[in-house]
């Protein structure tokens, strides 16, 4: 709203509030869908490691009564609760394998009816709305403000947008709050006749009803500042008489693929369920945050590539020094974990710069490195603070939690681990005798496996190729 970068300072930092715009849950999400759960995740452990776990409270809705989940229920001849419940649990599998803590609070749209009618009739009873042909609609004339986050004037958003010219409109911009449901669709009684909330008002009761405004942080995607976040601010900054909705708003750049905005009407989208199968969570959440929130994304077979290629790196780094610093115990006190965290100082401030996600994956490398120059000089003492500072900053955008060991070896079984391991002293052999065509010959074999061998300072590893790779 500002058009700048803010210092974040909270109402009451015993009590931070953060909502971010959830899904509508009909289908599998795409990928563009789990670029803003994995950046507001990334600021809300932020938040936590600043203001405290318990103090923190951040609100996720899910969108369970729309259009779309109408028309899959009908499709499949079931209850729209039958496709949501499908669809949500499905959600929350493929979040969490991207590494994104749950929220605090989850609240759904149908839970809320009672809160969405009650902030209708204070609407209508202050004059920002009115009531025609079973319909509620918010007047947006009522709201000199209108336009302010989206820095569009009035006439400007009628004419870029979708706006369903209708009779009973006292101007064209005005949105529905609440409407008739069409035949076999879900409804509930109100004042203004059976029907269904429409899809703005669901946000603002829920932010009322869960949080309470104003809220210190409004998130959620650049498609949403208009008209979905427009409307918000108009009906609760009205319905509570209000000066302010949110005090701050973030929201995350588009993702595209080859230049177009992913988008399942476009056709162009990729599952995180189908990617998950051959990819690690971690390495998608590395790719989703290796451009700054604000900013564009494209989304390419070789970003995965290279994501997973960076993780390796570090976790390489870690395998070697779980490896050096095997039965080396230095037990953690106040000293040690702030002797830590000074090393990690430049990670949290890129962090706290606006979020500056890349480069807070360089000052990871920064931090490897410093660990990689103190396992050469065989100084454990500074390879096990280095190691804990490392792990330190992982942890707190989400990477490096893994086993490497597992890291590397995930998805094989016992017997195909025990093979690759004889392949790899076999080909370990045959180099230090310089029998170039057995070590070719391994080689071939691990390639068969689809296996990629990486030769370090303390001897070789292995992961598995993924199929970009290949």
């Amino acid at each position: 709203m500002a058009r700048e970068k803010r210092p974040f300072v909270p109402a009451d930092p015993q009590r931070v509030t953060m909502y971010v715009c959830g899904p509508t849950v009909y289908n599998y999400v795409h990928i563009g869908n789990a670029r803003p759960v994995v950046v507001f995740d990334v600021l809300f452990r932020v938040l936590r490691r600043i203001y405290g776990a318990e103090a923190v409270v951040y609100a996720r809705n899910i969108t369970d009564v729309d259009d779309k989940i109408n028309a899959k229920a009908a499709a499949e001849g079931v209850d729209i609760s039958v496709v949501t419940e499908r669809y949500a649990a499905a959600y929350h599998e493929d979040m969490a394998a991207l590494g994104a803590l749950p929220p605090t609070l989850e609240p759904r749209a149908t839970a809320h009816i009672e809160a969405m009618q009650a902030m209708i009739a204070r609407l209508i009873e202050g004059g920002s709305a009115y009531a025609a042909e079973g319909h509620a609609l918010f007047d947006t004339q009522s709201f000199p403000d209108y336009g302010a986050l989206s820095g569009r004037d009035l006439d400007d958003m009628i004419a870029g947008a979708r706006v369903e010219v209708a009779p009973y409109k006292r101007h064209p911009a005005d949105f529905v709050l609440w409407k008739p449901s069409k035949p076999g669709e879900p409804e509930w009684p109100s004042p203004w006749g059976p029907g269904r909330p429409g899809w703005h008002i669901e946000c603002s009761a829920m932010v009322e009803k869960t949080l309470g405004a104003p809220i210190d942080i409004h998130g959620g995607g650049l498609d949403l500042i208009f008209p979905h976040h427009e409307n918000e601010i108009a009906q609760s900054r009205c319905a509570d008489h209000a000066p302010v909705y949110a005090r701050y708003w973030l929201h995350n750049g588009f993702l595209d693929m080859a230049g177009e905005k992913m988008s399942k009407s476009l056709g162009n989208v990729v599952l995180p369920r189908e990617l998950l199968k051959t990819t690690p969570g971690e390495a998608i959440r590395w790719a989703l945050l290796s451009a700054h929130y604000r900013a564009p994304l494209d989304w390419t077979a070789e970003l995965i590539v290279q994501a997973r290629q960076s993780l390796d790196r570090l976790y390489q780094v870690l395998q070697d020094a779980g490896r050096e610093l095997a039965g080396y115990d230095v037990r953690s006190n106040p000293v040690i974990e702030r002797a830590a965290a000074e090393l990690a100082a430049p990670f949290d401030a890129a962090l706290a710069n606006d979020l500056n996600t890349p480069q807070a994956q360089s000052e990871l490398f920064q931090l490897a490195q410093g660990l990689r120059a103190a396992l050469t000089a065989g100084d454990k003492e500074a390879a096990w603070l280095r190691r804990a500072a490392l792990l330190r900053a992982g942890e707190l955008i989400g990477f490096l939690q893994a086993d490497p060991g597992s890291w590397f070896e995930g998805g094989a079984d016992e017997a195909l681990k025990a093979r690759i391991d004889d392949l790899l002293t076999r080909r370990l052999a045959a180099r230090q005798a310089k029998d170039w065509p057995a070590a070719d010959a391994i080689r071939d074999e691990l390639n068969a496996l689809n296996v990629v061998v990486m030769d370090g300072p303390q001897g070789a590893t292995w992961r598995f190729r993924e199929s970009a790779e290949a």
